[in-house]
């Protein structure tokens, strides 16, 4: 006999059950848009493919718009729908609180769940200044002292398995002693001087602009990869069109709907800018939303005295590798391809050869923060590691402020 098919309301209810012997970790997300539905669907994902010691369970979506956050509840198999992210964080049935919302907003929401006994999740950056990171970082800690609480910012690139196999591979030595660090990271969706205004585009929201959205993820990409920080930093940042239509309607992904009116553009359009690590490796950055031709271009070498190593985000499951050790007859660059089950992370999903996507870099986030969680480990990265990204945002913005000179990096202890 042909079973009935489950209900929505079924499903959700289903999924909301902890598997037997798991404990849940039942998450409230704030925001739903763009990463709001990459985030939703790590959670979804996570406890399906990895043994986990907890099950997620998506037991809350909040958003300001009740129509459109009930339609992402629906879609992507949230239990319930807030309007308010104060009474999610109120909800005793929330652990953990993920932030997918503007920058704006990140320092409010995450010391508010922290003080509420909630573990936190944020989207990068960390926060629109160093002031609201550093009261984050603090608040974190605080947290944690007080009630084992924790805190992770959300670099999704460092999931990926070939960027976790860089990882391990510089940490082993195979590049020897690092002398340069070139990293870019290039899109083209605002080279149409027509194209509408979004939050991204409006300091009070974003920060700022190409430097915060894709500065951060290779100012994070490189110190993560290399094992140090950045000491200083010389820059130079514009923007290009100083004046864009006003959007109207609901806002997806990266475009918004029809314009109404014009406003002004208060965040950089591109950011460039050179850097010394604490070893004395040089380093070079360029984020731009303005590289015609490119959609998602994310770039990133790493030049050693026994070695070079690159990773390219449009080539993901792949790695390129010189040994200098190599005769010369033989040296050059060789490709890694990175779908081995020893592997990082690889050894729970398809066999060798069969390549993973974007999305499974929040699949990734979210294994790891469950296993932080139930272990009582401090995850990586921490508040404290966003917060380092936004002290180098900051002296790339006060660098350009001062015609390009060399700008240095506080590192105070919290």
């Amino acid at each position: 006999m042909e079973q009935p098919q489950q209900s929505a309301e079924q499903e959700r209810a289903a999924e909301a059950a902890p598997r037997a012997g798991r404990p849940p970790l039942r998450v409230g997300m704030v925001g739903y848009a763009f990463m709001g539905a990459a985030h939703s669907q790590g959670w979804r994902t996570a406890g399906r493919v990895f043994d986990l010691p907890r099950q997620p369970v998506l037991a809350v979506i909040c958003g300001r718009d009740a129509t459109a956050v009930q339609a992402a509840a629906d879609r992507h198999g949230w239990a319930a729908v807030e309007t308010d992210w104060r009474a999610l964080i109120a909800r005793d049935d929330v652990d953990l609180v993920d932030i997918c919302t503007p920058g704006d907003s990140h320092a409010e929401i995450a010391v508010a769940a922290l003080a509420a006994g909630k573990h936190v999740l944020c989207e990068k950056p960390l926060a629109n200044s160093v002031q609201e990171a550093e009261a984050m970082t603090a608040a974190a800690e605080e947290a944690y002292r007080r009630g084992r609480l924790l805190a992770m910012t959300g670099f999704n690139y460092r999931r990926l398995p070939a960027t976790a196999l860089a990882r391990r591979m510089i940490a082993d030595g195979r590049l020897g002693t690092l002398r340069h660090v070139r990293a870019t990271y290039l899109q083209d969706w605002l080279v149409d001087p027509k194209a509408p205004q979004t939050w991204r585009l409006r300091k009070e929201s974003a920060g700022s602009g190409a430097l915060g959205d894709l500065g951060a993820h290779i100012v994070d990409l490189a110190q993560y990869l290399a094992g140090e920080k950045l000491t200083g930093v010389s820059a130079l940042t514009e923007t290009f069109v100083r004046e864009r239509p006003l959007a109207h309607g609901h806002a997806a992904g990266l475009s918004a709907g029809p314009a109404a009116g014009t406003g002004a553009v208060t965040v950089d359009d591109a950011a460039l800018f050179t850097g010394r690590f604490a070893s004395g490796a040089l380093a070079s950055f360029e984020a731009t939303r303005y590289a015609t031709g490119h959609k998602n271009a994310l770039r990133i070498e790493f030049n050693g005295d026994r070695g070079s190593l690159a990773f390219d985000l449009e080539r993901l499951n792949e790695l390129w590798f010189h040994d200098a050790g190599q005769p010369g007859a033989e040296a050059g660059f060789r490709r890694i391809l990175v779908t081995e089950p020893d592997h990082p992370y690889l050894d729970a999903w398809w066999p060798p050869g069969h390549g993973l996507g974007y999305e499974h870099s929040f699949v990734h986030q979210a294994r790891d923060l469950v296993h932080a969680i139930a272990e009582d480990r401090r995850p990586e990265p921490s508040f404290a590691d966003g917060l380092q990204v936004q002290r180098v945002l900051a002296a790339v913005e006060e660098s350009a402020e001062k015609n390009s000179v060399y700008t240095p990096i506080a590192h105070p202890g919290l």
